[in-house]
């Protein structure tokens, strides 16, 4: 398919649905803007990604991306109120700037990621560690699983976690 066949697949797919996707959206979200920006996200996420659906399959397949999309939005929500929370403990003077505070939610929502592409075991043995503070014998014996065991996953997810961090300053280099 040529540059100009794409091109007009999604201005149609646009003009003929992005009033219906974002209707769909505000009913689901109850928040007009909040439709309005996951509508112009998933007409994004599309362009980007170059997998326009074919005619009969349309709405189907804008609603699927779009309900990632809320689950996103979702997902990071939760991550910057239980991280406000957080902070709301803190005097003034050791609260952070709101530079650093968009900076650590980024990383949260990276881990997030991260975590939630993991195997709910892996997960939870890093959980145990960072979160709990256990012991790897403390979590091996919680878990019923053996010390090697608790260490592979916590090189794992450690691996993973590294990873997307490495990833993440490719795509903020300039």
């Amino acid at each position: 398919m040529s540059f100009s066949d794409t091109t007009l697949k999604l201005h149609t797919l646009y003009s003929d649905h992005h009033g219906w996707l974002q209707s769909w959206l505000r009913r689901r979200l109850g928040h007009a803007g909040d439709a309005a920006d996951l509508a112009h996200d998933t007409f994004l996420r599309i362009l980007l990604t170059g997998r326009t659906p074919e005619a009969g399959q349309s709405r189907a397949h804008l609603t699927q991306v779009a309900k990632g999309l809320v689950i996103d939005l979702h997902r990071r929500r939760l991550v910057e109120a239980a991280y406000l929370e957080a902070l709301a403990h803190l005097s003034q003077a050791q609260a952070p700037s709101a530079e650093q505070r968009a900076l650590v939610i980024e990383d949260l929502l990276l881990v997030d990621r991260v975590l939630a592409a993991l195997p709910a075991k892996v997960r939870e043995v890093f959980l145990l560690s960072q979160i709990d503070g256990l012991t790897y014998t403390q979590i091996a014996e919680a878990m019923g699983i053996s010390f090697g065991t608790v260490r592979k996953y916590m090189l794992r997810t450690t691996q993973a976690l590294h990873a997307a961090m490495q990833a993440a300053e490719g795509v903020h280099a300039p």
